[in-house]
C-alpha cells in the first residue's frame, strides 16, 4: 500500500515542537476509531515507537505514524495545523469523508 497521507508544513513544524518537548516520545500517531458524532473519529497520540504495520510520514523533523487499518479511511488526506481566532488544532482534510462534525475530529464515509 502506498503512503498517500500528507502532512502540511504547519503541521510538521507543530508536531516537531510537541514531540521534542515530551521526553521519550518519538512520533505523533494518528488513527481512526469508531464513534464520534458522525460515525468515525480521529485520535492523536504521542508515542515512543512504531508498530510493524505503521506507515511512517516524515517531514521537517516530524514523524507521523498511521496504522494500516486507519490508512484505509485516511487515503488521500492531509494533516494540517490551524492557528486562528477559534484556537489551535490539528485538522485532517479527508477527501473520503462525506460528512464531518463541527469539532473537526469526527467524520462519516
Amino acid at each position: 500500500m502506498t503512503n498517500d497521507v500528507t502532512v502540511s508544513d504547519a503541521a510538521a513544524k507543530r508536531i516537531a515542537e510537541i514531540v521534542s518537548a515530551d521526553v521519550g516520545k518519538q512520533a505523533l500517531r494518528v488513527s481512526v476509531e469508531g464513534g464520534g458524532c458522525s460515525g468515525f473519529s480521529y485520535k492523536f497520540d504521542l508515542v515512543e515507537d512504531q508498530q510493524e504495520d505503521d506507515i511512517v510520514i516524515a517531514k521537517g523533523g516530524a514523524k507521523v505514524l498511521v496504522d494500516s487499518l486507519s490508512l484505509v479511511y485516511m487515503a488521500g488526506s492531509e494533516i494540517d495545523f490551524v492557528d486562528n481566532l477559534l484556537g489551535q488544532s490539528f485538522q485532517i482534510r479527508n477527501p473520503n469523508a462525506v460528512a464531518s462534525c463541527g469539532c473537526g475530529t469526527s467524520f462519516a464515509i
